[in-house]
């Protein structure tokens, strides 16, 4: 087991799962991972594509528009990116639009937006209908969010451009995306970087944040809307911890997610902290377990009747 470089993950190893094999796989490629934009080509005809240009092209078990190819270092330069045949995303972050479930018809809102793959997956599982708002205070996050709708040929989104835990209350949803700014340490993998994980200390202020976004964006839904929080994070107090602070201070409930996919349950307990039980419904993908960035989720609706 490669634990020596794995140091700063070594106070999880209480709550992850064979925390051996989670070890040894920091030391592996991250696979990359298309997602075919099925407006534009078919899963089939890019895999035929692609293979005839020498890559090895594989379906994943989560969708059959979510492709892996390897070898492909620059997908952003090829031509089929050029026509907007495909965007590279990590199949974990994918999970995140899968699992919110967007409808044709309906309202959505995506809080923290940039760079668009989720919001553009979401539009893609739209069918380009209903509307959806992509919101991002960073004005050059907000760029690369206005050049993958363009590409991908994406026409039921409209751009803002506020604070996240400042966005206007004026509208209701029928669900809600707040995939967080976090401290990445899911993104970490020794092959592709020299350098030591995230740490933590530097990111002691995040879970303040996350915890005005999640208030916001649970109070932006309608009656019967769902919100779908999501980090690229294992800390508990950018994930559980978050969740718990929503669970204190509105009348949420946690629901089950429901997508082929390997994964963790919620933790309830971490240090001194025991959390509502319902938290563990969400999930924690590993990348020993499903090979992919390291993701968070929790899906979440609005209280039915008095707890």
């Amino acid at each position: 087991m490669k634990l020596s470089k794995a140091r700063s993950f070594q106070e999880y190893e209480a709550f992850i799962p064979d925390f051996e094999a989670f070890c040894d796989s920091l030391h592996t490629p991250l696979p990359r991972c298309l997602r075919v934009n099925t407006q534009r080509i078919t899963p089939l005809e890019l895999t035929r594509t692609l293979r005839a240009q020498g890559y090895p092209v594989r379906s994943t078990s989560v969708a059959d528009y979510l492709l892996e190819c390897d070898g492909l270092d620059h997908p952003g330069s090829t031509l089929e990116a050029a026509f907007g045949y495909f965007i590279s995303q990590a199949l974990t972050s994918a999970i995140a639009a899968i699992a919110l479930d967007p409808r044709p018809e309906e309202f959505i809102c995506d809080l923290c937006a940039a760079p668009g793959c989720k919001t553009t997956h979401m539009a893609q599982l739209m069918i380009n209908r209903g509307l959806i708002v992509a919101n991002d205070s960073k004005q050059k996050r907000l760029r690369a969010l206005e050049n993958n709708i363009r590409r991908l040929g994406v026409t039921n989104v409209v751009i803002t451009s506020y604070a996240g835990q400042n966005f206007p209350q004026r509208w209701r949803f029928d669900r809600v995306l707040a995939d967080v700014p976090c401290s990445g340490e899911g993104i970490f993998r020794f092959s592709s970087s020299p350098t030591q994980p995230p740490r933590r200390q530097a990111s002691r202020f995040l879970p303040r944040i996350q915890r005005d976004l999640i208030i916001r964006a649970f109070d932006l839904l309608a009656d019967k809307g769902i919100l779908l929080y999501s980090t690229c994070t294992y800390s508990p107090d950018e994930n559980e911890e978050v969740v718990q602070y929503l669970l204190d201070n509105r009348p949420a409930e946690v629901l089950p997610i429901d997508v082929p996919a390997p994964y963790a349950p919620g933790i309830v307990k971490w240090r001194n902290r025991s959390y509502d039980r319902q938290i563990n419904r969400c999930w924690r993908i590993y990348p020993h377990q499903l090979n992919s960035v390291g993701f968070f989720l929790a899906r979440i609706c609005r209280r039915s009747r008095p707890k």
